[in-house]
């Protein structure tokens, strides 16, 4: 390059270094000294000239100038979306887009392509859904090729999920589907499912985890972008169309195994897992397998950026059945982070949302704690505009009031002002399935161990009745609320049985099912569920007024304490003393009931050591040691 072009575009950078002010006004001239930087140069200063040209944008009128300085924008953007500042990309891509108008489709085709592709992929991140789908009518109607629009349907689906738009985003990711030679149902009879189930299992026969891990890799364009749009459906089916959720699943692995794998290949094993873990199956061992096989695969390809979606999954549906529950809390603080490094905040939010679930309801975290917890996290879900699943932490939220005696309605900001019974009529209404039984399942375990069992016992019944309106609830993966729920249902069954009333053989039953459950799921793993299937073999056998009991109550203690179960140890603790007063044994009652006083002040569950200690109140002028 001569001496003089290189001090001109030297200057040039000199000038776009400066204040703002310097330069309020990029001639064409200008626009052509910074356009022949050289590209070592132009990498380091992209951001100083892509700024000023903007500033001086307005008052370009040459259609030339306009298409570089939206080239420049595009690769500004597309160099902050590669270092994840994915608001600062947003700010570059659509001044660009405002560059080209809408001749740019036919005059500079690709350059406006990008820089829609680009804009889209940077508004899902950040959550602008409304910018997202006003921009991608654009490229849907002006994109020349099939091909060319797939980009903006994978961004659009994506916004359609997180905005609550199920069935919209269900039909759109369908429909893609078909044209790409995958044609999915959207309406599952058993017929249907039970067929989909013998053709995965058919392609599964004989290959080991190293062959699964051994496959090729998938190269079909048409397949790759099937298992795209396949994976963008998960969460949306799981939460609105349960019965459709497996088939998506199968679908993947299918695919898998036919045509190779892909760094989807993983989501897929582990979401397989899940439903060979779910309550058709309960194949623990082939489901941790599957689980291994994803978080292998996903090691093997090196695709980091799919490891919220593997954690959630894996570690949210199929190792709690294997490892002890603390053990995961990590593992979804490692995928949150993740997803908000590689833009993945969908399962970003999801993460952060199981372990609030594992937190609370598994461990007995501090509730206090909690609640400081999930109202940061409750805000960076809204900042993000995942609405689906800040309306489960919402849920989670009102558990801690509730426990902890706080007169708070969580709903209010974020269900419209509803009381809590409004939100469940209105999720039941509305058919939002996950959100419904997230819910009622809080509602029951929170009634339960309040002491409201009349409410406990009418939620159980209602819990009932959805399961039987919706046909393939059950095939998709279970969560730690499933076991929680279980374990509270039969607690209700045994509170109601020993009351000996007409209704006594139903409610036997209830507790049955729940003790059968829980002694597989011990099995498994005794360090999760040892504990509670030592409570309602203890229960049972208070029922069945047998000695046995008082060494279950006991052994439930002791394996609460060691696992730490901590809530758990003093709800063995109360049921234990309630059971020593029947049996009028009013010394070692008042212990145990202060033992639980200990264990729910440690949880923070003022509403529990009230009602305990009205107990020791009543109690303590009959012990021998107040005498």
């Amino acid at each position: 390059m001569p001496p003089l072009a290189t001090t001109s575009w030297n200057l040039a950078l000199k000038m776009v270094s400066c204040r703002p002010t310097v330069v309020p006004v990029i001639s064409g001239r200008m626009i052509r000294l910074l356009l022949s930087i050289p590209p070592s140069e132009m990498e380091r200063f992209i951001f100083h000239v892509a700024d000023n040209m903007n500033r001086g944008a307005k008052f370009l009128e040459d259609l030339a100038q306009k298409y570089e300085v939206a080239e420049l924008n595009l690769r500004a953007g597309e160099k902050l979306l590669q270092q994840q500042s994915f608001h600062s990309a947003v700010n570059y891509l659509m001044n660009g887009i405002t560059l080209v108008g809408d001749d740019s489709w036919g005059a500079k085709y690709s350059l406006t392509l990008r820089l829609y592709d680009a804009a889209s992929e940077a508004l899902c991140v950040v959550g602008d859904y409304q910018t997202l789908t006003a921009l991608a009518e654009k490229p849907l109607h002006y994109a020349r090729c099939f091909e060319d629009k797939l980009n903006t349907y994978s961004n659009l689906v994506r916004a359609l999920s997180s905005s609550g738009k199920c069935d919209e985003c269900i039909n759109t990711s369908v429909s893609v589907l078909s044209q790409l030679g995958e044609f999915i149902p959207t309406k599952i009879t058993q017929e249907i499912y039970f067929d989909e189930v013998a053709k995965v299992r058919q392609s599964l026969i004989g290959l080991s985890r190293q062959d699964l891990l051994s496959l090729p890799v998938m190269i079909d364009f048409n397949k790759l972008t099937a298992m795209r749009f396949l994976n963008h459906m998960l969460l949306v089916t799981y939460a609105s169309n349960p019965a459709m959720n497996p088939i998506v699943v199968f679908r993947m692995l299918r695919m898998t195994v036919e045509f190779g794998v892909c760094s989807i290949s993983a989501i897929a094993f582990s979401c397989y897992g899940a439903w060979l873990a779910s309550s058709l199956n309960d194949d623990y061992d082939v489901a941790f397998t599957m689980g291994r096989v994803a978080s292998d695969l996903m090691k093997k390809l090196g695709s980091v950026e799919i490891l919220p979606r593997v954690h959630a999954v894996v570690y949210g549906m199929i190792n709690i059945y294997k490892e002890p529950w603390q053990a995961s809390l990590c593992k979804h603080s490692e995928a949150f982070d993740a997803g908000l490094m590689h833009g993945d905040m969908e399962y970003a939010v999801s993460n952060i949302a199981f372990y609030h679930t594992l937190a609370l309801f598994g461990c007995g975290s501090n509730l206090q704690e909690s609640s400081h917890s999930l109202q940061k996290h409750i805000q960076r879900g809204l900042q993000y505009n995942q609405n689906g699943m800040v309306k489960s932490m919402v849920i989670y939220e009102q558990m801690t009031f509730d426990l902890m005696g706080l007169e708070k309605n969580a709903y209010d900001s974020h269900y419209g002002g509803l009381n809590e019974d409004a939100v469940l009529d209105m999720t039941i209404k509305n058919k939002v399935a996950a959100l419904t039984r997230t819910l009622n399942q809080k509602i029951r375990y929170v009634k339960y161990m309040c002491g409201d069992m009349d409410a406990a016992a009418k939620h159980y019944d209602l819990q009932q009745e959805l399961y039987a309106n919706c046909a393939g609830q059950a095939t998709t993966g279970r969560t730690v609320f499933f076991f929680i729920t279980t374990f509270i249902d039969g607690l209700i069954g045994l509170y109601f049985a020993r009351k000996h009333r007409d209704d006594e053989a139903k409610w036997t039953g209830v507790a049955e099912t729940a003790i059968e459950h829980m002694a597989k799921w011990a099995k498994s793993c005794s360090w999760n569920f040892a504990n509670k299937l030592s409570l309602l073999q203890a229960e049972y056998f208070f029922l069945k007024d047998d000695e046995q009991a008082y060494s279950c109550y006991k052994a439930s203690i002791k394996q609460a304490r060691e696992h730490r179960f901590n809530h758990e140890e003093g709800l063995a603790h109360e049921k234990l003393a309630t059971y020593l007063l029947h049996k009028s044994n009013h010394d070692e009652a008042l212990q145990h009931f202060q033992d639980a006083k200990k264990c729910y002040e440690t949880w923070y569950a003022h509403v529990l050591v009230r009602r305990v200690e009205k107990a020791i109140a009543v109690l303590s002028p009959l012990c021998t040691s107040s005498r």
